[in-house]
């Protein structure tokens, strides 16, 4: 697999959209329009992954002030604070056509290398549990339920120290 990463194009939005409608449920899912705005605002923290030009994954969040994610972060895209001390993750998402090759873990480690360049504290997260055990096998820490109630869902907070 010769993998490309690099920050998404308003182009690759036909490409993201079917890898973000099959990897959540239609209540958690981003809309083409959040999607669109998060392409436009964090254009250096929505990393894809691609390979001959087929976009196989991706992992998008903004820069925020708080620990934990809130709500509104879904519906609102803002662009990135210089100052920030934490990176978050909405969305990290790969094709099933890609899965179980070790794609997930290397788009957080791209994340990884952006956040600690930029020289946020962590990178925080919201999961369902049974992503837990993944996120942890990247060095996150669960740090417990998460006050966000998106989707109905019960959400993990997962912090990784930079």
């Amino acid at each position: 697999m010769t993998l490309k990463f690099r920050a998404a194009q308003p182009a690759d939005l036909s490409q993201i959209m079917p890898i973000e409608n099959a990897g959540f449920t239609p209540d958690e899912a981003a809309t083409q329009t959040a999607m669109q705005a998060r392409i436009a605002q964090y254009p250096d923290t929505f990393i894809v992954a691609s390979e001959k030009n087929q976009v196989l994954g991706y992992i998008v969040g903004p820069a925020i002030d708080q620990r934990y994610l809130a709500d509104d972060l879904f519906v609102d895209a803002r662009p990135n604070a210089e100052s920030a001390q934490y990176q978050s993750v909405l969305s990290l998402a790969v094709s099933p056509t890609a899965q179980h090759r070790g794609l997930g873990s290397a788009l957080l480690a791209q994340l990884k290398t952006v956040a600690t360049a930029q020289h946020r504290q962590a990178i925080t997260l919201t999961c369902l549990k049974r992503l837990v055990p993944f996120y942890e096998a990247n060095g996150y820490v669960n740090e417990g339920v998460s006050a966000s109630s998106h989707a109905g869902e019960v959400w993990y907070n997962l912090v990784l120290n930079l």
